[in-house]
């Protein structure tokens, strides 16, 4: 089986993208696009840290419900949570109830918060991102986890992040476009090459 398929639209694209609706949505018009601000970025970090151990079918289906249980990802909002915040969570079938996950979620907001006197969320991500390598042609071509998710999971634990692994920060890193993991020969892969070499003026360096 290959890791390319063209859809019924004529379209070559990861094969996970052509899965359902939810996936092809995501893929074409989310996953791996640059994500440059800072609510974008905390919301890709929480959505990874929600889906650890989790199918990412069950966060595309549940994500409109999360977003709105906790604050549509605005971290100032976020970081004001409580312990009643919490407890009320926990009951809120919207969400992934696992206290852990949600107690390092309302963490990570606090976190983000305290950077920007220091050095915003989205400076520190970006300025991780790795230069560009060759495109992988299946999903054996791509590893889990990078050098570069490996130094940004030990940057934002440095500054009070919680749940962010190496294998987190990755996935982040391909939500958020610092990587473009989709396939030689998908529609979608010029697109965020392009979308990438704009991100270049607001982070030089890489």
């Amino acid at each position: 089986m290959t890791d390319l398929v063209t859809g019924d639209d004529g379209k070559a694209r990861c094969r996970w993208g052509s899965t359902d609706g939810r996936y092809r949505d995501y893929h074409d018009t989310e996953w791996g696009r640059p994500v440059t601000d800072e609510q974008g970025l905390y919301e890709r970090l929480s959505l990874e840290c929600l889906q650890s151990g989790l199918s990412w079918a069950l966060i595309l289906r549940k994500r409109d419900g999360i977003r709105a249980s906790l604050a549509g990802f605005v971290p100032d909002a976020v970081a004001a949570f409580g312990r009643q915040e919490i407890e009320a969570l926990l009951q809120d079938s919207r969400v992934i109830r696992n206290r852990r996950k949600l107690e390092a979620i309302v963490q990570n907001a606090r976190a983000t918060v305290a950077m920007r006197d220091d050095r915003p969320l989205p400076e520190l991500v970006w300025s991780l991102r790795p230069p560009p390598r060759r495109a992988p042609r299946s999903y054996a071509d791509m590893g889990a986890i990078s050098d570069e998710s490996k130094q940004l999971a030990k940057e934002l634990k440095r500054h009070g992040f919680a749940f962010v692994g190496p294998t987190t920060a990755y996935s982040t890193m391909q939500a958020a476009g610092l990587v473009n993991d989709h396939l030689a020969g998908c529609f979608v892969r010029e697109e965020v090459e392009a979308a990438q070499r704009d991100v270049q003026r607001l982070f030089p360096g890489r």
